[in-house]
């Protein structure tokens, strides 16, 4: 999967901003007493690498962490700064809420985030969805022959 660039400058980000206002649920920075709540929840619906992401997102001052919450529940999460300065994922849903908008929210107001901090582009390494990345904030494929900051990253092997 490719590294994605996005201007954080870019007009199509107005347009993700309306739409991410629409989605009727609470977007907000994640509290540090709700660290094992989310990391736990990052592990047992992703992956442990991602739970890894969450955790350092954490340590961050402002923590680099935004969570999408309805009614008390986790909905989703999407960090930034982790991996690496500018770098926004990662990000996740939960299978239940999908198609609501979630995604988009989480994922426009971290642009905002990464914006008002300072950033004038966010990265987006190894994306998966690349098309609604390019179709929602206007994202372009980084052209570079290998795998990027992913490159060599140690792994758990299967048992």
């Amino acid at each position: 999967m490719p590294d994605l660039l996005v201007s954080l400058y870019s007009t199509k980000l107005a347009d993700l901003n309306r739409k991410a206002d629409l989605v009727g649920v609470s977007i907000r920075p994640a509290l540090p007493p709700e660290l094992h709540l989310v990391v736990d929840w990052v592990r047992q619906q992703f992956s442990e690498n991602w739970a890894s992401e969450v955790s350092v997102a954490f340590s961050r001052q402002p923590v680099g962490c935004l969570i999408a919450v309805d009614g008390g529940k986790l909905l989703g999460f999407a960090c930034y700064d982790t991996t690496a300065r500018g770098f926004f994922g990662p990000t996740g849903v939960d299978p239940q809420a999908r198609g609501k908008g979630i995604g988009l929210a989480l994922f426009s107001a971290c642009l905002q985030t990464m914006k008002t901090l300072g950033h004038a582009y966010a990265f987006i390494g190894d994306a998966g969805p690349v098309d609604f990345y390019a179709k929602t904030a206007g994202a372009i494929i980084i052209p570079a022959p290998d795998k990027g900051i992913y490159q060599g990253m140690l792994r758990r092997t299967p048992t």
